[in-house]
């Protein structure tokens, strides 16, 4: 099913039947006065939004599609949404009477010509699109929904000249909260994370053991993001956190040992294990094996006689 674009936080509001937003490029929407139709009931949903989206959901009626995995809303669960991610989300029959949160959608358009135009795009968050929200523990939220009191306080607010600046303060900070959150996540989800780090090891070992290199060349970051579905950026900061390489560093050290151990294991020639492993040329292989261990491929193979 094609997903529904919405192009403007205006529409949001119609399409769910809610008041006009206060302002056109801003808004704070309570999830208790979101409900669905009847004809929504049972059905899966997919969209993607021209503008930003950070909420909080508690016994929503229905699981959010977060890319490849689908979240039950019994706790808090924090989300994170760029322009034009297309998410989903499966509708229950029987709608929970008790949902509770909040949806914070803000357009590009109002950023512009404050710190965060630019800033916004380095919080990497926004790009867990196809794995990971954020789970909030009860502190976590309290901190957050202060904050989010703030911005509202000043969106209802008269608009003044101070307005957007002050809105903007508080959503730096909101997002420098979650940017901490996120990164004690990675390292207290040790056993999740370190199941990745192993799917990641068993993917590159099968991968150079193919024996496909010279016709299929080195995965790429994003190939192997896809295979362990996830996003390349969650992945580049799981491994940042737990193992301080990136996911680049990882495939070069796995190609290295391999390297090696052809080396110092076979009689092939230094050109055969440089085609094997997906180089053209003989003299980028010398170079990038020289370059990660300071020696050439000769002299380190001379090493073991």
């Amino acid at each position: 099913m094609k997903p529904i674009r919405i192009k403007s936080i205006s529409e949001f509001h119609r399409l769910r039947n809610l008041p006009k937003p206060e302002h056109p490029l801003i808004s704070i929407i309570d999830y208790a006065n979101l409900k669905f139709s009847d004809e929504e009931k049972g059905q899966k949903l997919r969209a993607t939004f021209d503008f930003y989206s950070i909420s909080i959901k508690r016994n929503l009626s229905g699981k959010l599609q977060y890319g490849q995995q689908l979240y039950d809303f019994d706790e808090g669960l924090m989300a994170f949404l760029a322009p034009n991610q297309v998410f989903g989300i499966e509708i229950f029959k029987e709608e929970i009477t008790n949902q509770s949160g909040w949806i914070l959608m803000i357009h590009p358009d109002f950023l512009w010509n404050t710190s965060l135009a630019k800033n916004i795009k380095n919080y990497e968050y926004f790009n867990y699109s196809v794995n990971e929200a954020l789970f909030l523990s009860e502190n976590d939220e309290i901190i957050i929904n202060n904050i989010v009191k703030n911005i509202e306080q000043e969106y209802h607010s008269n608009i003044d000249k101070f307005s957007k600046q002050i809105i903007v303060t508080h959503l730096e900070n909101l997002l420098s909260y979650a940017e901490r959150f996120y990164n004690r996540q990675f390292i207290t989800r040790e056993k999740a994370n370190h199941q990745i780090l192993e799917r990641l090891e068993k993917f590159l070992t099968d991968y150079f053991e193919s024996n496909n290199l010279a016709t299929t060349g080195l995965p790429t970051v994003q190939y192997i993001s896809d295979q362990l579905n996830i996003s390349s950026t969650y992945l580049l900061t799981l491994l940042k956190t737990l193992t301080g390489r990136t996911t680049q560093q990882h495939i070069h050290d796995k190609l290295i040992a391999n390297a090696k151990e052809k080396l110092s294991t076979t009689d092939l020639s230094v050109s055969e294990i440089a085609y094997k492993l997906g180089f053209e040329h003989l003299q980028s292989f010398s170079k990038f094996f020289k370059t990660k261990t300071k020696l050439s491929p000769m002299a380190f193979r001379q090493s073991f006689n």
